[in-house]
């Protein structure tokens, strides 16, 4: 209640007048006028010299006031950047992403977010797998985009966003072998280009490999899979590389694909969050526009969509548009 009488007190003075104090507050003159006589009683002080033309600040009065109205304009200052947060004129998001995540989904998502939100300001840290999922575990970022296979823990919540598959290309000295199918044992004597160990698509290869009773042990290492791609140009060898970011290459013969016999399997993007974790307004808003186009949630201890809806993944804008100046979009990539 003292706070209120404060509150009160700042707007009498900032007026001089009970009545315009009571008009600005939305209250009346004698409930402004009972108040501050408690507050003066409280005090044991005059606060106020009253007069015909309004009132004016004792000394008493004075003293105080340059101390409340700090505190008043900083609580009003307080206020209004919790009501641009809710209105995302306002806020920062931090994201994790594998670079896979960032080029197949996450960058064409925060365009249509961006655009909508110009105020709400993004941080991207390009991570691996394991390594954007301890960054969400370390509480440096809000939430992680990253590709599969990705093994959790909880609290951590994993979320299905966009599917997609990768092919085994190779540059133009070998469009003799890209014309027949091939079983993975007749291409072991091809140089072949990996990910060096660390990453989830590492993991992967490993994993598909030994399936077929076959090691997974790259003649040449990269560090991501973008550095792939200019490796097989160069005909330094052949690669695994996502089919999406591969075919406008291979329309142009820039490159060619070589077809093999054992199915690669079916990768995700993903989206991880801590359910613990409580999320800015901002951040909060960001998620929820990246998985409105799908409904599958799993958690870490299970493997079973709940359940499915196949609506677009570039959802209509909701709501009212946010009509304000950009700020800026930061990349910080993070090697």
């Amino acid at each position: 209640m003292i706070l209120d009488y404060y509150r009160i007190f700042y707007y009498v003075a900032q007026y001089k007048s009970f009545s315009k104090a009571a008009d600005v507050m939305g209250n009346n003159q004698p409930n402004i006028t009972r108040c501050m006589n408690i507050l003066e009683n409280e005090l044991g002080c005059k606060l106020f010299i009253r007069s015909n033309r309004g009132v004016q600040l004792t000394i008493e009065g004075e003293r105080l006031f340059e101390h409340v109205s700090i505190a008043i304009e900083q609580l009003v200052s307080g206020e209004n950047e919790l009501l641009k947060d809710k209105g995302l004129e306002s806020g920062l998001v931090n994201i994790g992403a594998s670079e896979i995540a960032l080029r197949l989904f996450l960058l064409n998502e925060l365009e249509v977010f961006h655009h909508r939100y110009p105020h709400v300001k993004l941080r991207i840290s390009n991570h691996s797998t394991p390594q954007a999922v301890q960054a969400l575990e370390n509480g440096l970022v809000d939430f992680a985009v990253v590709t599969t296979p990705v093994a959790l823990k909880k609290p951590l919540q994993r979320i299905p966003l966009y599917s997609f598959r990768e092919i085994l290309i190779g540059g133009e000295e070998y469009a003799e072998t890209a014309s027949n199918k091939h079983c993975l044992q007749d291409l072991q004597d091809i140089p072949l280009i990996g990910i060096a160990p660390g990453s989830s698509t590492r993991e992967l290869y490993t994993q598909y490999f030994m399936r077929h009773n076959l090691p997974f042990s790259p003649d040449m290492e990269v560090a991501t899979t973008d550095q792939i791609f200019p490796m097989v140009q160069h005909n330094l060898g052949i690669g695994f590389f996502p089919e999406e970011l591969a075919a406008e290459h291979i329309a142009q013969g820039k490159i060619v694909q070589i077809p093999i016999e054992e199915p690669l399997p079916e990768r995700k993007i993903c989206l991880i969050r801590n359910v613990k974790r409580p999320q800015s307004i901002a951040a909060r808003s960001l998620e929820e526009h990246l998985t409105s186009g799908n409904r599958i949630t799993v958690t870490a201890d299970s493997s079973t969509p709940k359940n499915r809806d196949h609506s677009c993944r570039y959802p209509v804008c909701s709501g009212n548009p946010c009509f304000i100046d950009v700020i800026y979009l930061i990349l910080s990539w993070i090697s």
